[in-house]
């Protein structure tokens, strides 16, 4: 099972690409694959293929109307384990003793 988080924007569509990154989570809400939004960017859970999938529809659409692309990618594979989206998470809440923001 793999964590991915990216971060996928137009460079050349001015200072603020947020109608851009839109179309991004529609995608990603649209897989049907677990994921939490960031402010940087969007972690997706699931198999490598399908996280990847997600990845390329998005790279794709945003191809469409624009000429340059950035995309940060961050992976997380660990062999048979899964809901870990929210179990990293409330790891770190259990071994601090406390509610940490997220």
């Amino acid at each position: 099972m793999v964590l991915l988080e990216f971060s996928l924007y137009p460079t050349d569509k001015g200072e603020s690409v947020s109608d851009y990154v839109k179309r991004n989570l529609e995608i990603i809400d649209e897989s049907g694959l677990p994921y939490r939004l960031g402010p940087m960017g969007t972690t997706l859970e699931g198999e490598w293929d399908e996280v990847m999938a997600v990845v390329t529809r998005c790279h794709e659409a945003m191809a469409a109307d624009c000429g340059r692309i950035a995309c940060q990618i961050k992976i997380d594979y660990r062999k048979g384990r899964s809901g870990r989206l929210d179990a990293k998470v409330q790891t770190l809440k259990d071994k601090s003793g406390r509610d940490l923001k997220t």
